[in-house]
């Protein structure tokens, strides 16, 4: 009988695992998906999101943090999107968005034939040869463009070249060549030229072009961040707080979007998952869920919160960021490790004890996610991240069927065990 107890409680605790698997799945793809234009700034991208989030919280029984709204509004103050059309053509060729070409996230928009004049690496890494070059290409009108040549730039020599296509895009249309893997970002400035970046593999330094990019500045945009909360069993003035952003870079163009899949709607669904599990078995703690707009914009929401508290900051026992959840093949890292040592040996303890992951890395401080403006106002945190084969990151690439989610389950058992564990 035991026996059978033993195999029953097996394959119910299979059956579960299996459950949450597939819940979290459901909810990253959903987050994943087109009707959610990549969680950015067109189309309300991030509002949808967030409309969404609120729902599943609801769903589990989780609401608001006592008489806050769940919703916490905020302004992101100077955006650059890409809401219509993003169209380049080589010699009549129609390159592919983010697989052929991005432009930069700052870059202008244009409608207009561009013949390019070419500048070599050797004439870019030379000041002076590099101003007779671009005052020859104005006073005898060698073309309307400048065309960067830097496909077979490495090294040291590509770090030289940093930036070089965006100051010159201040002053005229640039085409910029590259051999590296194309990585998007969120524009807080804008340039007074497009900036397109071309992959080496399909570019022509010989070839014209025809571009009809739509750019469009936002002066102030109107964000959220998802608050949901759930009291300690007991009275209890300690609170554990998780995060994770859910805001990604949005759509570039109308046919083109970055899905965002490990960073972060991997994260943000582990968010709802704690949820799940805190709701169904509380804590000696309180339990506050932030899910922050803004983080690819510079961390804004995150900032907002830590400026603009709804409870105070001194209250916060520990906080842990959600980032990059989707796979765990070689561990998981935590940022913070090397300042909060002892909360650090208490998750290598555990991990140790229950053989979870392949390997918990220690990193020193860092300003790479929503847990900075916490530390900077005193409050210990840990943001953690999966590590693995999936090195897709701020591309298109970045989808829902690239991840393995294949530590989910260890990852929650350490995550829920440490907070048991921590003393007050």
């Amino acid at each position: 009988m035991l026996k059978f107890l033993s195999f029953a409680s097996l394959l119910l605790i299979a059956f579960l695992s299996n459950a949450q698997i597939e819940e979290v799945r459901r909810i990253t793809k959903t987050l994943c998906s087109p009707e959610f234009h990549g969680r950015g700034y067109v189309n309300k991208g991030d509002s949808i999101a967030a409309d969404f989030l609120v729902e599943e919280f609801k769903k589990i029984g989780v609401g608001a943090y006592k008489k806050t709204p769940m919703l916490q509004p905020f302004s992101i103050e100077g955006v650059n999107r890409f809401p219509k059309e993003m169209s380049v053509l080589q010699n009549n060729r129609q390159l592919e968005p983010g697989i052929h070409f991005i432009v930069d996230a700052s870059s202008n928009g244009a409608h207009k034939s561009l013949e390019p004049f070419v500048i070599s690496i050797e004439t870019a890494l030379d000041a002076s040869l590099l101003g007779v070059e671009l005052e020859r290409f104005v006073q005898e009108r060698k073309g309307n463009a400048l065309y960067l040549d830097f496909g077979s730039a490495t090294g040291d020599t590509l770090k030289q070249l940093a930036g070089i296509g965006k100051a010159l895009a201040a002053y005229y249309p640039v085409i910029e060549v590259v051999n590296s893997k194309f990585t998007w970002s969120v524009g807080r400035e804008k340039l007074n030229h497009p900036l397109i970046y071309i992959q080496d593999s399909i570019a022509d330094r010989n070839a014209n072009y025809k571009v009809d990019i739509d750019a469009e500045w936002v002066q102030s945009y109107q964000s959220q961040n998802v608050v949901a909360y759930i009291p300690s069993k007991k009275l209890c003035a300690k609170t554990i707080v998780f995060t994770a952003h859910y805001d990604h870079l949005g759509r570039m163009g109308t046919d083109t979007y970055f899905p965002g899949a490990n960073d972060n709607a991997s994260g943000t669904a582990m968010l709802i998952t704690m949820a799940k599990h805190f709701k169904e078995n509380p804590s000696d703690y309180n339990i506050l869920f932030v899910a922050f707009a803004g983080e690819e914009a510079g961390l804004v929401g995150s900032k907002f919160f830590t400026e603009n508290p709804i409870l105070k900051l001194k209250k916060i026992r520990f906080l842990i960021n959600l980032d990059i959840m989707g796979s765990g093949e070689e561990g998981i890292t935590a940022v913070n490790a090397t300042l909060f040592e002892k909360e650090f040996q208490l998750l290598t303890d555990i991990n140790d004890e229950q053989q979870l992951l392949a390997r918990v890395k220690k990193r020193g401080p860092a300003a790479n996610s929503d847990h900075y403006w916490f530390t900077e106002e005193g409050v210990p945190a840990f943001f953690i991240y999966t590590m693995g084969p999936n090195k897709n990151y701020h591309d298109v690439f970045d989808t829902y069927e690239e991840l393995s989610f294949v530590e989910y389950d260890d990852i929650t058992t350490l995550l829920v065990t440490f907070v048991e564990r921590l003393e007050k």
